[in-house]
């Protein structure tokens, strides 16, 4: 009986050494070496460069097109504010403007002349508009007010911001290159601005833009994503994403429309020297990230599962903020789409109804509700900001 005693209590004892030592293990786990960026959640802001139409251009949207009106009534404050009050994600719409002055004198302020409304002020100075580069604005024109100008200065923003925050998770910078396909103004006779064409020395001159502002050590590419594998999408379907202890203080550049991918390509397979990933259909060489905006949760969750980055949005058109409808915004959010993009981040509820989209206690990441690994805990994907 001695012995047994004996052997039991050595058992416990030893029991007892293994729990201490298993516990803290538990709760000291660095979610940095074992989650992925592909592993989380962020909140988007949509057209997040949008400043919002200009007054004389608002009142003739809402005589002509009230229709228009209505969709394009919402603005974000500038890409810093967004950044400390926790988005995750930029989208900038791009023009193409490789000898400069394409966009300097747009027909919005004579068609507001010819209504008898009054004049609009510029929103930037006119030798902006004139020097060459890319130019960030929502439809040429008329809705092109950004609280940045050109996409240098955004980038320049961004860096700025993430210098002075070096832990954040990485921030995605999805980048919409508009182009003749977009369309053009409604209802009227005048001929309008008509884009400089995507071309894949137009797409050189874009990566050489972003790597004139951040450096190879300041961004999440394909080339390191992809390491010695033969397409990207072998790269995260088996080995995976960056983990966030690579990624933090870093951004990623995402490509938004499809069609732009194939021009992008050229020259660059699987995206071999390319600074953005392309918003890429599944199973092709180059498929890393992909889009659903139009999705359903299923559709998402299965692609995440697969290892693709995904993007999708919770709202549009101001439909769901005029309702206070949140049966799309929930859906996604629960889908695992890593990027859950809306006109309404946490800091800016739509006033008609209050809508809003955020995460959990209002951080800027979350494990992700699909995929994430059971190290992840949200309090600890991001120290707390100060706004």
């Amino acid at each position: 009986m001695r012995g047994l005693r004996l052997a039991s209590a050595v058992e416990g004892i030893f029991l007892i050494a293994m729990c201490a030592r298993a516990q803290p293990a538990a709760r000291t786990t660095n979610p940095d070496d074992t989650v992925r960026i592909n592993q989380i959640q962020v909140i988007g802001s949509h057209n997040s460069y949008h400043a919002g139409l200009l007054p004389g251009i608002a009142k003739l949207l809402q005589q002509k097109r009230p229709d228009v009106f209505a969709s394009l009534d919402y603005a974000h404050p500038d890409l810093a504010t967004q950044l400390n009050h926790g988005v995750r994600q930029l989208e900038l719409d791009i023009f193409a403007d490789s000898h400069g002055g394409l966009y300097a004198h747009p027909l919005g302020p004579k068609l507001v002349a010819q209504a008898g409304l009054p004049a609009d002020p510029a929103p930037y100075p006119e030798d902006v508009m004139l020097k060459p580069g890319f130019k960030v604005m929502h439809v040429q024109d008329i809705d092109y007010a950004s609280v940045c100008q050109p996409f240098v200065a955004c980038l320049e923003t961004v860096r700025a911001w993430s210098n002075a925050h070096p832990q954040h998770v990485p921030i995605f910078i999805l980048v919409e290159t508009k182009g003749i396909r977009d369309g053009g103004l409604p209802d009227t006779e005048h001929p309008w601005t008509v884009p400089e064409p995507w071309t894949p020395s137009v797409f050189d001159a874009l990566d050489a833009e972003i790597r004139s502002v951040f450096s190879p050590d300041e961004m999440i590419t394909p080339d390191q994503v992809r390491g010695r594998k033969r397409t990207l999408d072998q790269a995260v379907r088996k080995h995976g994403w960056p983990t966030l202890k690579k990624a933090r203080g870093k951004v990623i550049f995402l490509m938004d429309q499809a069609w732009a991918g194939p021009i992008y390509l050229e020259g660059h397979p699987a995206l071999r020297g390319r600074v953005l990933f392309t918003n890429a259909t599944p199973g092709h060489p180059d498929a890393a990230f992909v889009e659903e905006n139009d999705g359903n949760a299923k559709t998402i969750s299965a692609l995440v599962r697969r290892g693709y980055l995904v993007r999708t949005r919770a709202d549009s058109g101001t439909v769901e903020a005029r309702t206070g409808d949140v049966r799309r915004r929930d859906r996604v959010l629960g889908s695992g789409a890593q990027i859950v993009s809306t006109d309404y981040p946490p800091f800016e509820p739509a006033r008609w109804s209050g809508y809003v989209v955020t995460l959990p206690d209002g951080l800027p990441a979350r494990c992700n509700p699909v995929n994430a690994p059971p190290t992840c805990v949200n309090s600890w994907l991001e120290p707390a900001l100060s706004h």
